[in-house]
């Protein structure tokens, strides 16, 4: 079955949109049967019933498999959190719209609202999502956005199907045209971790009284979390531009973009240095910086999102056009292996689904390659 979703946009702001237009028309499908190794069809999917993965299965050696398709027909999806409710909360960058997507099938979408105070441009917009941890007391969504000044963090209150007007949280994190960060997770302690870029200014990232080039660590109210390192918001210095968080436990993972040479998978401490600009990639021990414990080529990767799921890390490759599984072994991430290489382009988000499933998001219009048909696309992937 296929239901259709007509949502009024300004013409101009979605890629694809005639000339004449102003409509955009999502394509919500029941789940279709697909593969780890076809690219997308075209062609109407034919509906499937896959069970949810097992948690005591062990996957250590089965590869993850493409099981369904959310939706298709987004632009430029970038946020991804997961309401208790089990339906999705999904930002859309350049559109500036705040999507809710039914968690079951046929998976209905529904616009929330739209942040008129982002300002997209490059990489910069509308980026981050986190639900509160207390929603069923605050009904509170957290964002990143960029505005015509800076980068700031605003949450919002949902009722019903629309999102209240958006408070200011942390405000004048540096912005630019590129390297924005953009990441919200919150942790198991309560706290809002936030990713900043360092706007292709790298000696930001050394700085430690600049929100640029950090992660960062903030109360819901947007005050410094009580034990931050430098009685500040910064949690970790010395990033380029972090755009993955994942606990494993109390553990804190990040995905990082390099520059020309590595990308990196890095286990984030309190108060550490992770080297940026002076170190890109490993051997910046014995120079006070922490070395990330998984590096790839730039080709190969450019991470973005990160989540945990089956025992492993996944990362989402936008130029690697693929989808990274990292093994950890006594909190060691070792064994990198990629998958679904080149099937369906540029992958910007991966985040566990309350069923242990991960939902992945393609980014083949954000401006950076031809997009397919059907384009943008939420994949349900059995990890």
């Amino acid at each position: 079955m296929r239901r259709m979703l007509a949502l009024a946009m300004a013409a101009g702001l979605l890629a694809g949109c005639s000339q004449d237009g102003s409509e955009v028309t999502y394509d919500i499908e029941s789940t279709p049967t697909a593969t780890a190794t076809a690219p997308p069809s075209s062609a109407a999917p034919t509906p499937t019933t896959a069970p949810p993965p097992d948690a005591s299965e062990s996957v250590s050696n089965r590869p993850p498999k493409v099981v369904g398709t959310v939706a298709t027909g987004l632009a430029a999806p970038w946020g991804l959190d997961f309401l208790p409710d089990g339906d999705a909360v999904v930002t859309e960058r350049d559109t500036r719209r705040v999507l809710r997507i039914g968690g079951q099938r046929p998976h209905r979408v529904t616009e929330l609202g739209t942040i008129d105070e982002a300002a997209p441009q490059g990489e910069a917009g509308l980026l981050g999502v986190a639900v509160s941890p207390t929603f069923a007391e605050d009904r509170q969504i957290y964002l990143y956005v960029s505005t015509a000044e800076d980068n700031r963090v605003v949450r919002a209150t949902l009722r019903g199907d629309r999102l209240g007007e958006p408070e200011p949280v942390l405000t004048g994190i540096p912005n630019g045209f590129r390297h924005d960060g953009g990441r919200l997770e919150f942790g198991p302690n309560g706290y809002l971790y936030v990713t900043t870029g360092e706007i292709g200014e790298p000696d930001r990232s050394q700085d430690r009284d600049d929100l640029a080039g950090k992660i960062l660590r903030i109360t819901p109210d947007g005050e410094p979390a009580p034990g931050n390192p430098f009685d500040n918001e910064v949690w970790s210095w010395g990033h380029r531009n972090v755009q993955g968080l994942a606990f494993v436990g109390d553990q804190l993972w990040a995905s990082e973009f390099g520059d020309q040479t590595f990308d990196e998978l890095n286990a984030i401490r309190a108060g550490a240095n992770y080297g940026w600009p002076e170190v890109e990639g490993k051997g910046g021990t014995d120079r006070g910086f922490v070395d990330p414990q998984v590096t790839w080529n730039t080709d190969d990767a450019s991470p973005s999102g990160l989540a945990y799921a089956g025992g492993h890390l996944w990362l989402a490759a936008l130029r690697g056009e693929r989808l990274w599984r990292v093994s950890l072994t006594d909190g060691r991430a070792t064994d990198p292996q990629a998958f679904f290489v080149g099937d369906y382009g540029r992958m910007r988000t991966v985040v566990t689904a309350p069923d242990g499933r991960l939902w992945l998001t393609t980014s083949n219009r954000d401006g950076r390659t031809e997009p397919r048909s059907g384009d943008d696309r939420i994949l349900i992937v059995r990890p």
